[in-house]
Formats: C-alpha cells, sequence, structure tokens
C-alpha cells in the first residue's frame, strides 16, 4: 500500500545550501512544493531559488527544531550530515533517506562492509588506524595501493595513492593520522555509475549506467549511456537495486562502480542523493534525479527513469565557467550555472549537457570550451 503522498503547496526540508539542493528545489517547484534550506552559509545556491532558508549551526538544537517544524519532510543534499541533525529533524518529520543509511554511507568502512555483506564485490581492502596496521595492510594487499580517510572524502580529498611501502609513514602523515581504509588499486577498463530511486512502498527506478570520466579526481565528463555489454549493464543496474533495497532506502542513490579489464564489476562508493553523474538526466531523461528525489521522499510515484536521449554532460570547474559566453551562444548546449559567488580552482561551478539521438555516441570533445577547457592540462 502506498504512503500518503505530501499535496502541493508542502514544504520540502533540505539539508546544505549547494548545487544539488539548488536543482532540488527547482524539480520540487516544478511539482508544486515549497522548499526551506538549512545550510550554516548564507547567500548558498540553493537559497536562491527556495522559498525559505535558515543559517544556523548544523548543531544549533534550537535552530533544528525551528526548521524542523516549519517542513512537512526532510532530505538533503549531501552525506555527511552529523548525526544529530538528522536526529533533532526526525522527532518532528521523516528524514528521507534515514539516519541507518547515513550512518553506512559516511563511513567508508562500513559502506564496504555493508556492501560485501550484500554479496556485491569491491576492491580489496583493510582497516586502518595505526601506522602499525598501514604497514601491515600494505603487505596483505600490496602496492599501488590508495589510503583514505574513513568520512569526510570527496573529489580526491582525504586520500593518497602509495605506490612504495617505504612511504606508509609519510602516507599516514598527509590523511592527519585519521581513521582511515586502505583499498587495493583496481585495473579498469572504465568508472560507471547507477542511479536508483525507492520509494517508501519499495517501488523501484532504475537509470541506465553511464560512463564517468575524472580529471584531476573531479568528475570532469559524463556519457549516457555507457559502452557496456547488455550482461554487464544488467548486472550494474541489478547491483545498485539490490544496494537501494538492503539499505531500506527512500530517495535517490548513485552506485558508483569500476568494470575491471576481465569484465568485473566492483562498487567504489555510495552516495544517497542526487549525483554529479545524473546531472544529464534534466535533459535526457524522461524524469530528472531531481524531479525522481522529490517524488520518493514525498511518497508520489516515481517517474520514468528511461532515456529520451544519449547525452554528454561536461562539468564546468573554476574557471571553465569563463567559457560561459561561448557555451549560452551554442544552440546544441543546455548550460546550468550554479550562482557560486566565488570561483576557484576545483570547485563546481556550473555543467553543460549536449543531447544526442538514442542511436548516435556522445563524444567528450563535442563540448568545446576553447581555451578554457580543464582537459587540456591532462
Amino acid at each position: 500500500m502506498r504512503p500518503t503522498a505530501l499535496s502541493p503547496g508542502a514544504t520540502i526540508g533540505i539539508v546544505g545550501g549547494g548545487q544539488l539542493g539548488r536543482m532540488t528545489a527547482l524539480a520540487a517547484a516544478h511539482l508544486g512544493y515549497r522548499v526551506h534550506v538549512y545550510c550554516e552559509e548564507a547567500d548558498n545556491p540553493a537559497a536562491r531559488v527556495a522559498a525559505a532558508n535558515t543559517v544556523a549551526r548544523y548543531d544549533d538544537g534550537a535552530a533544528l527544531a525551528r526548521f524542523a517544524r516549519a517542513i512537512d519532510v526532510a532530505t538533503c543534499e549531501f552525506e555527511n550530515v552529523p548525526a544529530r541533525t538528522i536526529a533533532a529533524i526526525a522527532m518532528h518529520v521523516p528524514f528521507r533517506p534515514g539516519a541507518a543509511v547515513f550512518r553506512i554511507c559516511q563511513d567508508r568502512l562500513k559502506e564496504k562492509d555493508f556492501v560485501n555483506a550484500a554479496g556485491v564485490p569491491t576492491a580489496p581492502y583493510r582497516r586502518v588506524d595505526t601506522l602499525a596496521q598501514l604497514r601491515a595492510a600494505l603487505g596483505e594487499i600490496g602496492v599501488p595501493a590508495i589510503l583514505k580517510t574513513r568520512r569526510f572524502g570527496y573529489d580526491g580529498k582525504g586520500q593518497v595513492r602509495i605506490a612504495d611501502t617505504a612511504d606508509a609513514a609519510k602516507a599516514w602523515a598527509s590523511i592527519g593520522r585519521l581513521p582511515a581504509i586502505l583499498e587495493g588499486l583496481v585495473r579498469f577498463r572504465r568508472e560507471v555509475s547507477v542511479l536508483v530511486a525507492r520509494g517508501a512502498d519499495g517501488e523501484v527506478a532504475t537509470y541506465d549506467p553511464v560512463e564517468n570520466t575524472h580529471v584531476d579526481h573531479i568528475l570532469d565528463t559524463t556519457i549516457a549511456p555507457a559502452v557496456l555489454s547488455r550482461r554487464a549493464a544488467t548486472r550494474a543496474r541489478s547491483i545498485a537495486r539490490r544496494l537501494a533495497e538492503g539499505l531500506d532506502l527512500v530517495g535517490l542513490i548513485a552506485v558508483e562502480m569500476f568494470e575491471t579489464r576481465d569484465g568485473r564489476l566492483l562498487v567504489n562508493e555510495l552516495a544517497p542523493r542526487p549525483h554529479n553523474s545524473g546531472h544529464w538526466t534534466i535533459e535526457g531523461a524522461r524524469t530528472s534525479q531531481f524531479e525522481q528525489t522529490v517524488r520518493a521522499v514525498c511518497g508520489l510515484p516515481l517517474g520514468d527513469p528511461g532515456r529520451r536521449a544519449n547525452a554528454l554532460m561536461k562539468n564546468l570547474v573554476g574557471h571553465e565557467i569563463d567559457a560561459w559566453p561561448r557555451l549560452v551562444a551554442d544552440p546544441a548546449l543546455k548550460p546550468h550555472h550554479y550562482g557560486k559567488n566565488e570561483v576557484r580552482a576545483g570547485r563546481k561551478v556550473g555543467h553543460v549537457t549536449r543531447l544526442y539521438p538514442l542511436d548516435a555516441r556522445p563524444r567528450p570533445r563535442d563540448i568545446d570550451l576553447g581555451r578554457h577547457d580543464r582537459r587540456d592540462k591532462e
């Protein structure tokens, strides 16, 4: 039995004020909902398109209580929401996805343990809490390997590659001697990701796998769909669905995977929120990842995740945004500006999408930023 859906005019609370919150708020407005953003920074991108905005610390109990009383359901646009923040809001309204999902996805060790327990393979990994444990883990996994902090890492932050066991002490110091995980380096053919939404009634909608390319550890381009065999694509969707159901997810999750050179699929990370690799869905899918998120958290039937077109999405990072006049002048492109006040190296400030017929293959060079193209610096 489907739970009662929120009626138009209800208010969705979004914790976090970045571009994912911004695009979710825009999708919510199209479905008749109001959005109230809770963020520690004033004048954030999401607040500029929301009906209301609370600026307060994530540990401000009084502010959280006022926020929760002003909304009908809560979600987030980043996975590292403090547990106490979720608990404070969940005392008043449903928080979707729930606290149990975040306890797993905020910690790389718990995440890997969960994935393996679900019968899904990952790269080999070991827990690392001390330099002695790191050295022992290197002895078991070998080099090269990647040392990652267990929490708060994204876009390459909080991780270091170890090419020689003699570099263990230096690598341990470079991540601040924080609780960590050592992962074996995967020789992969391509990186892929799958978005899957799940409603409170268990309804599931899975998007086609897409192929991702990174530059300096930051997503550069996404091609939809990924070049996978039919069997591999089916397997990728099945993995994503299994993990969403195992988490008892209500909302949207991105499952990032490696396709190895021998054809295996290994899960790398989970992100229980809209994801950078899903931006192509705004124009390229029948239901965007942002509308799907709203549908799931509000109890609406899920939308059709099928492709309307093949697509190429290019992130605009740092001063790549300086190519904006060129992008908006090209009728084949769909540019998105996030409205951020400051442009700096490594910061995502927009993206642009190009659509193709369903029988055409997107090519990364089809989006030309001229002298601003970050890929020219590889």
